[in-house]
């Protein structure tokens, strides 16, 4: 059988003096105030066993009971294979030794979990069009006639927002600086505001000016592809047409 470290066997005669130091002022207060109902020889051997001088017969008892209920092989109670027998050092709990995680979290990775999904998604919208342009042909029109400009002479729509600007501003401040004031503006957005939350409530700031981008190029857009006429002048389409071809 493995010897028992020699620092544990301190530490526990240690616990040892340490309990009868405690329970030596106690012992006088519980010796007036002792339940009748438990018996006399069990108050002996519980103060035998406080004050470190009933090793003796407590051993004396064990092998008593040992000997009444020894198992038919002749050997002691609760021995292992061989004649072992085991003793508990210690119980450790599972907090000590493994991370327990209580709370649980809505977070997965980005591969397979995340990228899996759009490549899927990816594919399915390439076989959409790929089907789609096989039946529906594009929208193009004749070859381009230098002798002929169609007025007005409208941008893509991608790129009526810039047309519009032209006609408000200076082209360096059109072409150069609205745009760019708006591009920076994004890409400083992540570090104004360090909010990791998911939920829209919680990301008003952000919310509020992906919105007002989204809204303004939105709305220099329609005002160039359905209020726009001969000359790029303002008209109402309700009352000159559309001037705008897809």
């Amino acid at each position: 059988m493995t010897e028992i470290p020699e620092h544990l066997l301190k530490r526990a005669q240690q616990a040892r003096e340490k309990a009868a130091a405690d329970a030596a002022p106690a012992e006088a207060a519980s010796a007036s105030s002792a339940d009748p109902r438990i018996p006399q020889h069990l108050l002996d051997r519980s103060k035998a066993a406080r004050t470190g001088e009933g090793g003796a017969v407590a051993v004396a008892e064990r092998q008593t009971s040992l000997a009444t209920t020894a198992p038919p092989n002749g050997g002691p109670l609760g021995t292992g294979p061989g004649g072992h027998t085991q003793r508990l050092l210690t119980v450790v709990k599972s907090g000590s030794i493994q991370d327990v995680k209580v709370i649980p979290v809505d977070k997965v990775h980005t591969w397979p979990h995340l990228l899996a999904i759009e490549f899927v998604a990816a594919l399915a919208c390439t076989a959409f069009l790929f089907i789609f342009s096989w039946f529906v042909n594009a929208p193009l029109l004749q070859a381009a006639n230098y002798n002929q400009t169609p007025n007005p002479s409208k941008a893509p729509w991608y790129f009526l927002g810039l047309q519009e600007l032209l006609t408000m501003f200076h082209p360096m401040i059109a072409g150069v600086t609205i745009p760019g004031v708006g591009l920076i503006a994004l890409m400083f957005a992540p570090f104004l505001d360090r909010n990791g939350s998911n939920r829209p409530e919680d990301r008003k700031f952000i919310t509020s000016l992906f919105t007002t981008f989204l809204m303004f190029w939105a709305v220099l857009v329609i005002i160039g592809s359905f209020f726009r006429g001969p000359g790029f002048n303002f008209v109402f389409p309700w009352n000159d047409g559309i001037f705008f071809e897809l």
